[in-house]
């Protein structure tokens, strides 16, 4: 008798799609209200996921759904830190 794995499954703060869990990219809030790009999907902090695209990306930024998320002001300098730490990731792995 196989047992069925589940499946983790996670809600981008963007457009609302559930996906795997490692389809989204994570963004964390670490205890220093540092945000950043969490590429293991296990750093400390609170989390949220939004699809691994630009476009979900500056639709959190534009509802301000990272604010909610995070339940905090959050500065355009985070704002544009995560958008290039997102293309840094992109150009990685199109290069792989």
């Amino acid at each position: 008798m196989n047992k069925i794995k589940k499946i983790p499954q996670r809600k981008c703060i963007a457009c609302q799609e559930r996906g795997n869990k490692k389809s989204l990219i994570r963004i964390v809030k670490n205890k220093e209200n540092e945000m950043f790009i969490d590429q293991t999907g296990r750093a400390n902090g609170r989390g949220a996921y939004v699809c691994a695209n630009s476009n979900c990306l500056e639709k959190a930024i534009k509802s301000k759904a990272l604010n909610r998320a995070f339940k905090m002001d959050v500065e355009d300098e985070v704002y544009n830190h995560l958008i290039d730490e997102l293309a840094t990731i992109k150009k990685t792995e199109e290069s792989e």
